[in-house]
């Protein structure tokens, strides 16, 4: 697991800066204390980014920061291969279990489901999932939008669903978030990490240096509060 605690109790939110397109956002997002980057290999998003490009980032970012690449519908066999090829080291997939690898391919695997689909989680937590799984994001997309949507989920009536998912695997929320409510989201939820992409962005695809300091600044802030 990948649990992040500074010195004595004190439980720090994992952060991740989402649809990461170019080089200078990944290293803002860094300075400013990101614990993750992620890159979404998907053509119908505004955020997609080629192997290639999200390769040359990567190279330029520290190791102790995650690389996570988004995929929508991706064979396993297809998002394994870009995720060596880019040098990730998790891959957040947005599918059916049928897309699962067999077998841990030197990556950490994160399955994104719909708040709307919180009632079905269980089926993303039997024992073959066990295998693999390394996290669960909950985000406020649909069928149509799988993520990114810039709108939150109903935090409160998630509650129940969201805690009991904690207490089998690390939960990350996303959808909707930003400087101003990740906070609340965070106090509501008690999720193991948060997910940012157009709620720090000055345009899709390009992020705002400000927004992501305040993001991850507000994060910090209500860890300290509630540690």
């Amino acid at each position: 697991m990948f649990w992040q605690l500074s010195t004595g109790n004190w439980f720090m939110t994992w952060v991740k800066i989402c649809g990461t397109t170019n080089l200078e956002d990944a290293l803002v997002a860094v300075e400013a204390g990101a614990d993750a980057i992620g890159f979404v290999f998907y053509e119908k998003s505004p955020r997609n980014i080629s192997a290639d490009a999200a390769r040359a980032i990567v190279q330029k970012l520290p190791k102790d920061v995650e690389k996570v690449g988004v995929f929508v519908g991706t064979p396993s066999d297809r998002f394994q291969e870009i995720a060596k090829q880019v040098g990730l080291s998790s891959v957040q997939i947005y599918g059916s279990p049928e897309n699962w690898p067999v077998a841990q391919r030197g990556f950490k695997l994160i399955q994104a489901i719909s708040a709307d689909g919180l009632s079905d989680a269980g089926i993303f937590i039997g024992a073959e999932a066990k295998k693999t799984l390394h996290a669960i994001l909950v985000d406020s997309g649909s069928g149509c939008q799988p993520g990114g949507t810039g709108a939150t989920f109903n935090w409160e009536k998630s509650r129940g669903m969201v805690l009991g998912l904690g207490r089998m695997r690390p939960v990350i929320i996303a959808g909707g978030l930003n400087p101003g409510n990740v906070g609340e989201a965070i106090s509501i939820l008690h999720p193991w990490g948060v997910d940012v992409a157009s709620g720090v962005e000055s345009s899709p695809g390009k992020k705002d240096p400000e927004k992501v300091r305040a993001f991850v600044k507000a994060v910090r802030e209500i860890d300290r509060k509630t540690s």
